[in-house]
């Protein structure tokens, strides 16, 4: 046997194939399903993308059909504080936060890897798609193999030590070879539609999540241009992110982009395209993944599926200042950007200043 693992089963088709690859390498697998929050504390209808009590029974019947032991285990509260709250304070500052990201950090990676100990389990496995690697320097994160599908970006914030602990089973592996897995092994989920959105706001309306979550109705405000002339009234600016199109209800000669926020004078002020460029930021709470030597020359990814960018990167402090070979768009503070050099993740903070050219 290969040691005794927990495996988290969040009731789709990747951590699913995960657990039953793990268990056909020998390894002595246990399933569990995280209980992050309940839809009507949130005041959410009906279902939402995750954490659902059909995830939950998705999840038992994997774990039943590969004879494997089967826990779920409430972190409600902390999902709560630390990654809700969290995103709605964040917000409400005029940041852009990616849920996701925390709670790989403060859930995932922390508190249910502490769980694994509990419970006898040397390591914690999941269904990401990313690779870990062994070298004279310690453990490495590296992109999936499938470029398509990797999420190593979303684990970068991850603490190095804890690399050790983890797997990723489905490193090598493409989304169609997870799913013939799982159909050729019967599995109730092999074609369950994947989640897209923050699942606990389903429908992508942040600001309508805020006010139901909090009780407190978002004010209007001045909706303006770079030379502060008002052009219309946005309806909260803590609903708005850098660079987003959609929703200003303004006419104009170009399309109009929003630049940037001032929550203390609840002003949102938009730009034409060519204004949300950039050549520089800072970023904040780096979490290195290397010894690389520092300044240096690599290349940076500051959204999900934003394709990774030339840059140098520059210490100073508190904060670490990514310099861009090419002005880049909508640098956005509460993103994460994350270096790599190459297939290989050094390390990952949130931008906190974007300079623009």
């Amino acid at each position: 046997m290969n040691g005794r693992v927990l495996v988290a089963m969040s009731g789709g088709v990747d951590s699913s194939v995960a657990a039953f690859l793990l268990k056909s390498r020998g390894f002595d697998c246990v399933g569990v399903t995280m209980r992050l929050f309940d839809n009507g504390l949130l005041g959410l209808e009906g279902e939402s993308t995750c954490c659902s009590v059909d995830d939950v029974e998705d999840a038992r019947s994997v774990c039943a059909r590969l004879n494997i032991p089967f826990l779920t285990l409430d972190l409600s509260a902390a999902f709560r504080s630390c990654v809700i709250d969290r995103f709605v304070s964040e917000y409400q500052r005029g940041l852009t936060p990616n849920p996701c990201i925390e709670c790989n950090r403060s859930m995932k990676f922390s508190r249910l890897l502490d769980y694994a100990r509990s419970v006898g389990c040397d390591r914690l496995a999941t269904g990401h798609y990313a690779r870990l690697a062994e070298t004279a320097s310690g453990m490495e994160l590296r992109k999936a193999a499938d470029p398509g599908k990797d999420q190593s970006y979303v684990l970068a914030q991850i603490p190095h030590e804890r690399l050790r602990r983890v797997l990723f089973p489905l490193g090598e592996l493409t989304k169609d070879e997870v799913r013939a897995v799982a159909e050729r092994e019967g599995f109730v989920n092999a074609r369950k539609k994947e989640s897209q959105d923050i699942c606990f706001v389903p429908d992508g309306d942040y600001l309508r999540f805020m006010e139901r979550y909090t009780g407190q109705k978002s004010e209007p405000g001045p909706l303006l241009d770079e030379s502060g002339r008002v052009l219309g009234v946005h309806r909260g600016a803590a609903g708005y992110t850098v660079g987003q199109r959609r929703g200003l209800g303004v006419a104009a000669d170009r399309p109009l982009y929003v630049k940037s926020k001032d929550m203390e004078k609840n002003t949102v002020t938009v730009t034409y395209e060519e204004g949300l460029y950039a050549r520089s930021c800072l970023v904040a709470d780096m979490n290195w993944l290397t010894d690389a030597p520092l300044p240096l020359r690599c290349a940076a990814k500051t959204r999900y599926r934003q394709k990774e960018q030339p840059c140098r990167v520059r210490p100073g402090g508190a904060y670490t200042e990514l310099l861009f070979d090419e002005p880049q768009r909508a640098l956005t503070p509460g993103q994460t950007a994350v270096l790599y050099d190459g297939d290989r993740v050094l390390g990952g903070g949130t931008i906190v200043v974007a300079e623009h050219a």
